[in-house]
């Protein structure tokens, strides 16, 4: 398992223990709690969720002042920002962008006051997090992706996004 830092403090890009190709096949070991515990990450993670998204889809950037996330691509692949959210921090409002793919296979872990947002360039992307807290949508900041403020580069000017993603109250007959 190998362990980089970013140029934002407390998040980190991860290469998985294991990652094993042969003519049959990939085989990839995601997440061994014994193995991200002794490279310095003490993290106990209670929850995993999917989000699969098509070409252009834009999802986030979403956070909250709590959650840990193990961000990976199981499918596909996708850009993917990571923005300071913490008022107190010397790096509030910083990004980094990172692309992860079923290939590279690459994870990235958000720390709390942080959001995330992706943009999927593959036909599809199954986007997979762990985290160490039960959503809580109530709890949750979003920050907008084309905020002029925040001058985020995206590879696509005219996404697919969200209601939410969008600056605009969600109608609540839809799901989130």
């Amino acid at each position: 398992m190998e362990v980089f830092t970013t140029k934002l403090e407390s998040v980190l890009l991860i290469k998985p223990p294991t990652v094993f190709e042969d003519f049959r096949g990939h085989y990839v070991e995601t997440y061994n709690r014994k193995a991200y515990f002794t490279a310095g990450i003490p993290i106990e993670f209670i929850q995993d969720d999917i989000s699969v998204s098509h070409r252009h889809v834009l999802r986030g950037i979403h956070g909250d002042t709590k959650t840990w996330k193990l961000i990976s691509c199981l499918y596909g692949s996708f850009y993917m920002v990571v923005i300071n959210n913490d008022p107190t921090s010397s790096q509030y409002r910083q990004w980094e962008a990172f692309t992860l793919s079923d290939t590279n296979r690459l994870q990235v872990l958000v720390p709390p006051n942080f959001g995330n947002g992706h943009l999927v360039m593959s036909e599809r992307a199954i986007f997979h997090y762990k985290q160490n807290t039960e959503y809580d949508r109530a709890g949750q900041f979003t920050l907008l992706w084309n905020d002029p403020a925040l001058n985020i580069w995206w590879p696509v000017s005219d996404p697919i996004v969200s209601e939410r993603d969008q600056g605009r109250t969600p109608d609540p007959r839809r799901a989130g």
